[in-house]
């Protein structure tokens, strides 16, 4: 049988940066193959030059960078030799990109209609009313109600997924031959996520289009694309068909990563997180031999770390790689469980949060209206526990964090941590000591930081102004302990934030929010914006710090697998409302509320063996401003009964153990139809 020619090869590819110490390698010997039609999957770190080898293929690597070794073809063109007008044919038709932040490729002074047509004109040509009505079908191609609206809109009056969508669209209209996506899904949440995958997987599919798709989460990965590589450091370290490498990693840094993941699908008791040690090398110091033998537990003195290791065939058939001159006679050890922590007493609550409201009152043109943010809130969290506050963008959980933290002020209802309530006591009438129990950790450490500042100096502020201590010899104990607890090496008290890594940063963002020993501390998103090693490595120390401190954590959170990971109770709130509320492994097992259902339907995994139904919520999130009458989710519920949800608010279902969950359908039900699917 003849061999098919790959639509894409990419053949021993070498990319440097010109820097003022000379060349800087960022891809080394790079090699890869995509044929027509197929998806394939690039994983990493931050770091590991995923993003500039998809620069490469596109030919843009500007003006300081350039490639230094071996050959990419496209369709059989050499891309490293063409002119710039012969690239420009090329990208579009040929190679679309959708990129990570939407806003960031959008023009935000000109309309969606326009920028669609524009990039149909110019790559294709014909009228303009031709090109708007190519980008309209385009936009109901992408399942997005009401395309002439969005036709009319500017990029900032889009939703984050509807602002995806549009990219995704904007690189389609040229119908190019292979589609590059650079972590497409990081920002959006879990539902909407969960949407644009089955659409790219739909596209795929229709119009015969090879993908690349590059991120760092190893469950959407394996959802979309048949054959993976696993690159490091700058070079590529393990490729293989998915669900033979996620059955079967042959490289360590594989496994590793597949260890930094939890799992949706399990309790806590039945997985364990093992984060990789230390960070990607810096590509001007890549050790001799082996590039992640410092942060391998198998490396071997004298094997691991002589010449370079090349990229060998393994197994019979030979359809799989690795760099690994242990690679066949590792036999990677079962992860040790790990160890229990027992849940706080209900009787011991510290937070009691009951019938919360939060509106905003609108101003013109829609005055005497009100956008209900939260609405009856009604839930409990114990001293020492951890509380998890799920639900998409617009569900309502920032705004209660905000109420908690004194931000803003509730309309209604209360919150009473331990004998205050807090509803409608704004921070800057708390007292010193209710500001010293109560802290926040934010989801960007970037934003909080004072980028003037040495590390150390602003946790020893904080330390002072919080009475943990005053003398400089106890702040500077204070400081020291708040290093070793937050396990940064104590030399970085000395660095700036733009001398840390994202990880190092959010660990300084928990150094200083545990600073004055807080007795409930929020964690809005703590872990989204991070490398998936990095992620587990924080889970471990938040729940590590609870254990010693007996701090209760509120996490606020759409990553269902952390969630299930770290929290001992769950509240899942949609459009400003709890859904449901109850212990993580109640909450996690049927019965649960067909919203809970869909999220946990929506979170990747990565068992590619284990199937489950798949339920993407048609839709947009209802207004807050005018939400549904009835039950807030009938509009895009899976499982309505009928006029009922349209018309009458749900009854609260109060089940064992305190798991309540507001819904017409009785729990016997809802169990024997989710246990089914």
């Amino acid at each position: 049988m003849l061999e098919r020619t790959p639509l894409l090869e990419i053949d021993d590819v070498s990319v440097a940066y010109r820097t003022r110490s000379g060349l800087l390698p960022a891809v080394i010997d790079a090699s890869l193959t995509i044929q027509e039609g197929e998806a394939v999957g690039l994983v990493g770190e931050s770091g590991c030059g995923k993003s500039t080898l998809a620069m490469a293929i596109l030919g843009h690597l500007g003006r300081n960078g350039r490639l230094t070794g071996g050959s990419i073809r496209f369709a059989g063109a050499n891309i490293d030799h063409l002119s710039r007008e012969a690239l420009r044919r090329i990208r579009g038709p040929g190679i679309g990109v959708v990129f990570q932040e939407a806003m960031s490729a959008l023009n935000p002074s000109m309309r969606v209609g326009a920028q669609l047509a524009e990039t149909y004109i110019v790559h294709r040509g014909g009228a303009r009313a031709q090109a708007r009505a190519a980008a309209c079908a385009m936009l109901v191609e992408m399942r997005l109600a009401d395309p002439e609206r969005i036709m009319a809109a500017y990029p900032h009056q889009l939703s984050g997924g509807q602002q995806q969508r549009v990219m995704i669209a904007m690189a389609l209209l040229p119908q190019p031959r292979l589609l590059l996506l650079d972590e497409p899904t990081t920002s959006l949440d879990v539902t909407v996520e969960a949407g644009v995958v089955d659409l790219l997987t739909t596209l795929r599919r229709t119009h015969n289009m090879a993908m690349l798709f590059i991120s760092h989460n190893l469950g959407l990965v394996g959802q979309i694309c048949e054959r993976a590589a696993v690159m490091y450091a700058g070079e590529i370290v393990e490729t293989g068909a998915v669900q033979e490498m996620f059955a079967r990693p042959r490289h360590p840094y594989t496994l590793g990563l597949m260890r930094c993941i939890p799992r949706p699908d399990l309790p806590r008791a039945a997985q364990s997180l093992i984060p990789i040690p230390g960070q990607v090398c810096a590509p001007g110091d890549r050790p001799i031999g082996c590039s992640f033998g410092p942060r391998c537990g198998y490396f071997t003195p004298g094997t691991c770390d002589k010449d370079a290791i090349p990229l060998g065939a393994i197994g019979s058939e030979g359809t799989a790689s690795v760099r690994c001159a242990r690679a066949p006679e590792i036999a990677f050890q079962s992860v040790p469980k790990p160890v229990e922590v027992s849940a706080p007493t209900a009787e011991d609550t510290i937070l009691a949060v009951t019938d919360l409201d939060k509106f905003y009152p609108l101003r013109r043109p829609a005055k005497g209206r009100v956008l209900r943010a939260n609405q009856g809130l009604t839930f409990e969290a114990a001293r020492g526990q951890t509380l998890a506050v799920v639900g998409e963008s617009g569900s309502g959980k920032t705004t209660f964090a905000n109420v908690l933290m004194g931000l803003t002020s509730a309309s209604g209802g209360k919150i009473d941590f331990e004998t205050i309530d807090l509803a409608r006591l704004p921070v800057e009438r708390r007292s010193a000591a209710l500001l010293r129990d109560l802290q926040m950790v934010f989801q960007n450490p970037d934003e909080t930081l004072n980028p003037s500042y040495a590390v150390g100096r602003q946790i020893s502020r904080a330390v002072r102004k919080l009475g943990a201590a005053r003398d400089r010899a106890g702040i500077q104990a204070r400081v020291r302990a708040l290093f070793g607890m937050t396990r940064l090496p104590l030399a970085y008290a000395g660095r700036r934030p733009n001398q840390l890594s994202g990880g190092q940063k959010q660990r300084v963002g928990i150094a200083r929010a545990f600073a004055g020993q807080p007795k409930l501390v929020v964690a809005d998103e703590p872990v989204s914006a991070l490398d998936v090693s990095v992620q587990a490595a924080i889970m471990e120390l938040l729940l590590d710090i609870q254990r010693t401190q007996q701090t209760t954590l509120i996490i606020i959170s759409h990553d269902l697998g952390f969630v299930r990971y770290i929290a001992d109770r769950v509240v899942v709130m949609y459009l400003g409302q709890v859904m449901e509320v109850g212990a993580a492994e109640l909450v996690f097992e049927p019965p649960y509320h067909p919203y809970t259902e869909a999220l946990l339907s929506a979170a990747p995994m990565i068992d590619t063996h284990r199937r489950r139904e798949r339920i993407v919520l048609s839709g947009e999130l209802p207004s807050a401003v005018s939400p549904p009458s009835g039950c807030p989710f009938h509009t895009r519920c899976p499982r309505k009964l009928g006029t009922i949800c349209e018309t009458d608010r749900p009854p609260t279902r109060i089940l064992p153990s305190n798991h309540r969950i507001f819904c017409h359908i009785p729990p016997a039900d809802l169990t024997r139809a989710q246990a089914t699917a």
